[in-house]
């Protein structure tokens, strides 16, 4: 507590003394003087004592009475007062809950026992040093990483006295009593404080390897003048492992030999020590191969032993290099830092040199020779891939290209064959001495086995080596295209329905041949048609139109479809006429048939005469041997009316002819 004492001087001038003049009363002022008083908390008595007395001119005053804390108000029972002025203690007080006692006295005339006047005065309560400087926490703990710089902020420390701190009892210093373990290349210090906090810096170097964790003892102790209390508490710091130890090449296994285009084959497995802590960035081993321009060659770390394996990746030539050598160098996942003590001046941080800089002294490169083994090398086509182009149709026997191979091999002396590899269509032969290609067969630009009119045949050199060792070349052939297909309809059957007005169907047709021996086409019917069938072109289609004179029934036409080069073909388009009223569908109209055991039976429900309905022709119901329809409509054909003509009647549709066969059987032949 303070052991400064807050006293209050307080002069009060009131009208003491009456006058009588001509029988008035005259009021002179007078003063009185009231005494500065203070209580030391916590006084061990006895009780009561005295703590002093009014001074005041007593002949005007009857008594006193006073009224207030430590009177008639908390902390009750503390003061009193007599009539002869005198302030008496009766109990102790708490500085940290009272620290004034506000007290009233009341002044009475002793002739009318009149208040005269009222009077407070502030008794302050003297601090003593009963309170000991706390901290916020018994026990701080920090984790800081190995590679913190000295001077930088650790952690932060908090601590309050209860005492007066206005008073030597309130206030306090921090002082670090004790560093376990103890080490020359760190020292801890109170970097910073206020009045109630402190920061925990270092000088010097941290180090994992020396010590893990600091226990730092630290003191706040206050500044009282009879007796200094303090507590203590403990701060722990825990020290982060990183990367101030470089990995230290310790060893080599594996033969260093691969055979020449051998890969994924490892060939060397290379070990490190680093003293940074196991499976950590700060220990993780990154490798790295030097004087590898074309990358023949990955090194990869292995994460459970640390090593790093040396794989080869591409194919090695032993006639280039029968021998590679490699530098190896390793270093850390983590970024490499480096702290020293130089100096350690008495003032001020110390002389430290800190850097996260390599020193390429301590990075030396672990040197290592891969021995090529010779092997049998395969031929080596002079061009891997040649390009012929050649008309299709072209006679067999044409020669298309020749190629020729070489054996890289210095250290053996093969002889080679030729041979085909991959000929799909089996379009080329080649001569195994030579090389050479020719045709076997005629070419077809329009073949399945054309693609974007290139055809592709693979050759093999295979030599007499130990064992036999094959080389591949291509031959991409380019067909050019010939008018060697005419168009013809794309759908040759179709169905249209009976109309008073003419109705139309769109006509289509293919040539697999390529512009200009294609379309556009031009079409024509041929025949007797008019006033029957036309063609209609318009916006770039073709379409059939069929006359209103046109009856139910079904129909030849014959169409010369022509391409850009007036190559055409003859093609016969069957056409369904029906009434779509009745049948919805013509496709669907066909007849039924009976079958009776062991021939061909035709069932017949009426035989119409030719002559009786002139220019319409309804036949029965037909079928082929075994078919069986349940449909009863008959099918029915247009025919002129003079007649069937045997022509005419081979044209028919073939169930027609069967039919006609039997109804006529002096026309038909069949």
């Amino acid at each position: 507590m303070s052991n400064n004492m807050i006293s209050l001087l307080l002069i009060m001038c009131v009208n003491a003394i009456e006058v009588t003049s001509e029988k008035q009363w005259f009021r002179q002022k007078r003063a009185w003087i009231i005494d500065s008083f203070s209580i030391e908390e916590e006084h061990p008595g006895p009780f009561p004592y005295e703590l002093g007395q009014l001074s005041l001119e007593k002949k005007f005053m009857l008594n006193f009475v006073v009224h207030g804390q430590g009177v008639d108000e908390d902390p009750k029972g503390i003061l009193e007062i007599d009539n002869e002025g005198v302030i008496t203690v009766h109990k102790k007080v708490d500085y940290e809950k009272y620290k004034v006692l506000r007290v009233r006295f009341e002044a009475k005339y002793i002739s009318t026992g009149e208040t005269q006047t009222n009077l407070a005065i502030d008794i302050s309560i003297k601090d003593i040093n009963d309170h000991a400087p706390q901290f916020s926490s018994e026990k701080y703990e920090v984790s800081v990483q190995e590679s913190t710089q000295q001077g930088e902020h650790l952690v932060t420390l908090s601590a309050a006295d209860g005492d007066d701190s206005r008073t030597n009892n309130g206030t306090f210093s921090f002082t670090i009593v004790s560093v376990t373990p103890n080490n020359d290349n760190v020292k801890f210090f109170i970097k910073k404080q206020d009045s109630q906090i402190a920061e925990i810096s270092f000088k010097g170097c941290l180090d994992y390897e020396t010590a893990q964790k600091y226990t730092i003892l630290v003191e706040a102790k206050d500044h009282g003048e009879k007796v200094q209390l303090s507590s203590t508490t403990t701060v722990i710091i825990n020290i982060i492992d990183r990367n101030n130890h470089l990995p230290v090449f310790s060893g080599l296994t594996g033969t260093g030999n691969v055979k020449e285009r051998e890969t994924d084959i490892p060939v060397y497995r290379l070990q490190v020590t680093d003293r940074d802590t196991e499976k950590t960035a700060a220990w993780k081993a990154k490798y790295i191969i030097n004087g590898d321009p074309w990358k023949y060659f990955k090194i990869e770390t292995d994460p459970a032993s640390n090593e790093g394996v040396i794989t080869v990746v591409k194919p090695l030539d032993f006639e280039e290099h029968a021998h590679r050598n490699l530098l190896v160098t390793v270093e850390n996942e983590e970024a490499f830092f480096s702290c020293e003590v130089k100096g350690r001046p008495s003032k001020g941080l110390w002389d430290v040199v800190y850097s996260r800089t390599l020193n390429m002294t301590q990075h030396l490169g672990f040197p290592l020779n891969i021995t090529v083994e010779d092997v049998n090398d395969p031929p080596v086509f002079t061009e891997a891939v040649k390009h012929v182009t050649v008309f299709e149709n072209v006679v067999p026997g044409k020669q298309l290209e020749t190629f020729t191979a070489q054996d890289l091999d210095r250290r053996h002396s093969n002889t080679f064959e030729f041979f085909k590899g991959n000929d799909p269509a089996n379009w080329v032969t080649v001569d195994s001495k030579t090389g050479q290609v020719s045709t076997a067969k005629v070419i077809d630009r329009e073949s399945s086995f054309v693609k974007d009119s290139t055809y592709t045949v693979t050759l093999l050199a295979v030599d007499n080596g130990e064992p036999p060792m094959t080389g591949t070349g291509t031959l991409i052939i380019h067909i050019k295209d010939q008018n060697d297909n005419v168009p013809v309809l794309s759908e040759n059957k179709l169905n249209l329905c009976l109309s008073d007005e003419p109705t139309r169907t769109k006509l289509s047709a293919v040539d697999p041949d390529l512009p200009p021996y294609s379309g556009p086409f031009l079409f024509e019917l041929i025949g007797d048609v008019e006033g029957k069938w036309s063609l209609d072109p318009f916006n770039g289609t073709v379409s059939l139109v069929k006359g209103n004179s046109v009856h139910a029934g079904n129909y030849t036409l014959t169409l010369k479809i022509s391409d850009l080069q007036e190559k055409y073909s003859l093609q016969l388009l069957s056409v369904v006429v029906c009434d779509c009223s009745v049948t919805s569908d013509c496709r669907h109209r066909k007849t039924s048939t009976w079958l009776g055991g062991g021939g061909v039976g035709i069932k017949l429900n009426a035989f119409l005469d030719l002559e009786e309905k002139p220019g319409h022709y309804e036949p029965s119901i037909y079928a082929y041997e075994g078919d069986y329809d349940g449909n009863t409509n008959l099918d029915a054909i247009s025919i002129p009316d003079s007649g069937f003509t045997l022509e005419e009647l081979n044209n028919l549709d073939p169930k027609f002819k069967q039919l006609a066969s039997i109804c006529q059987p002096d026309l038909v032949k069949m």
